[in-house]
């Protein structure tokens, strides 16, 4: 497997980015043509934006992007994505590791990222709660549970906020970051 610049893929493997968009984000993206966009277009709009794929046996396998933010200070990462069939060997922590190196590269000294709750019932402590309700206790008391959050904090993010009912109602928007 190789980490490589997304812009040296070809069309048939940014199609397969997307798609893995569609596949296992379809919230976010629930058509190929939104996924598409998002793959295409992208790192053409953002100045300093850089996005990795994994790549195996000239599949792509997985994704991911950084956003600056702050001067360059702060980077997003947005998306992080892998195919359904690989996940759990460590294609995610592999690129989110590599993406943060170039994040920390470009001089930046946070790195941040958004993972939203809103599956119905919720996957965390944080859904279907009111948090407005004595919020800095539920953020030092938040449990995972299933939600992708538990991935990003063994990786070292730490909750850092929440905005409440960004998806609807007991759906919040859970902010991450760690210092690079």
């Amino acid at each position: 497997m190789k980490i490589v610049n997304m812009k040296t893929l070809d069309r048939e493997q940014l199609t397969q980015a997307a798609q893995m968009l569609t596949d296992e984000l379809p919230l976010g993206w629930p058509a190929l043509a939104d996924a598409e966009a998002e793959v295409n277009e992208r790192w053409r709009d953002e100045a300093d934006a850089l996005f990795l794929a994994a790549v195996d046996g000239g599949a792509v396998v997985g994704w991911c992007g950084i956003l600056p933010h702050y001067d360059g200070r702060v980077f997003e990462l947005h998306p992080l994505v892998v195919r359904r069939d690989r996940q759990r060997e460590g294609i995610g922590t592999i690129l989110v590791n590599e993406i943060a190196k170039a994040a920390r590269d470009r001089g930046a000294l946070t790195f941040w990222l958004g993972a939203d709750d809103e599956k119905p019932g919720g996957e965390t402590s944080l859904a279907n709660a009111d948090l407005y309700d004595n919020l800095p206790d539920r953020i030092r008391e938040f449990a995972p549970g299933t939600h992708q959050s538990a991935f990003y904090m063994k990786l070292g993010f730490k909750v850092i906020g929440v905005m409440p009912d960004a998806n609807g109602t007991g759906k919040p928007d859970i902010f991450l970051a760690k210092r690079l």
